[in-house]
């Protein structure tokens, strides 16, 4: 069990982040072994031109990677360049040993510290770039849920939504990780970095016992995140809002941006943004302004409406998802 220990300024100190140099670390694990990750096959199968002798190299059997590629994100919606800026002008004596910490002798691939760079540096361009304005709507889509959550129900039950391997008796936040070994970790007043990720299975944290509080975390709403298409709203309820009204409150079962919800829909962003506020206002949707992005999601009373127009006899809002 890994516990963080949260001070009185800790637990008023959680905060959530998107750490695209964390997404791009995580995919290594589905490069090293896909059969464990179907859900992203499509997106695998879609691979550019990489490196994948250093990117394998760079992943244990167990998935572990090195510390320095998972930094703990100094801002909430942190930029790839940025990240990937900081760990190119580490220490050589970080990186070296954060690489000992992980493989004990470090694989001789990965002695070349400027092909490591140009590994990582050209697999985000071809594999994740391209992908990641969606990639970023589920996370922030997810941020978005689980600060509804610890509003409404307190840290305790949020942590809980995450992971069944997540405890919390404060002030000990426990995270049971297979394989790793059992230690104590004084938050200091830094407080608990809370990442989500399209490719974690279940929870990650860092190797190194003397790193922050970091918690990484699938994220809600991953299975789907490389499907296009839309979903039908019932047709009792298309019959009052029409059909487009009714198709974006039943694309809603998960939140999301409108500019994820137009580019899975086919609709453009500035209609998204009439509807969802017509939906808003009319007490079906509520809303939540993160960084760049608002991010909506049904009330309970959008809920009902879309359950009871199944339950009246109309199809149930089923997925016309065309896989890309």
């Amino acid at each position: 069990m890994i516990e963080f220990v949260l001070g009185e300024s800790d637990l008023v100190d959680v905060r959530f982040a998107v750490s695209p140099l964390s997404e791009l670390t995580l995919s290594l694990r589905v490069l090293k072994e896909p059969a464990k990750y179907p859900l992203h096959l499509s997106w695998l199968r879609r691979m550019g031109d990489v490196d994948t002798e250093v990117l394998l190299a760079l992943s244990t059997g167990r998935g572990w990677t090195p510390d320095f590629l998972s930094p703990r994100p100094s801002t909430p919606l942190a930029r790839f360049e940025d990240e990937f800026a900081a760990v190119s002008e580490l220490p050589a004596r970080t990186v070296r040993r954060d690489f000992r910490a992980l493989f004990g002798e470090v694989p001789a691939v990965l002695t070349d510290r400027r092909r490591v760079l140009a590994a990582l540096e050209t697999y985000w361009h071809v594999a994740l770039e391209p992908r990641w304005d969606r990639m970023r709507a589920v996370l922030e889509a997810d941020i978005a849920h689980r600060g509804r959550e610890m509003a409404q129900h307190g840290l305790g039950t949020m942590l809980s939504g995450i992971s069944d391997r997540i405890t919390f008796a404060p002030p000990v936040v426990g995270v049971r990780i297979v394989g790793a070994d059992p230690r104590r970790v004084d938050a200091g007043g830094h407080g608990l970095t809370l990442v989500p990720s399209v490719f974690a299975r279940r929870t990650a944290v860092p190797v190194d016992p003397g790193a922050p509080s970091l918690l990484i975390y699938a994220a809600r709403g991953a299975g789907v995140v490389w499907e296009t298409g839309r979903v039908r709203g019932p047709r009792a309820l298309a019959g009052v809002l029409g059909q487009v009204r009714a198709d974006l409150l039943a694309e809603l079962a998960e939140p999301s941006s409108s500019t994820g919800i137009a580019r899975r829909t086919g609709v453009t962003v500035s209609a998204v943004n009439q509807h969802l506020r017509a939906l808003r206002d009319a007490g079906l949707l509520a809303s939540q302004r993160h960084g760049r992005s608002v991010v909506y999601a049904r009330t309970e009373l959008g809920d009902a409406l879309v359950s009871h127009s199944v339950e009246r006899g109309s199809a149930a809002p089923s997925p016309s998802f065309a896989r890309t």
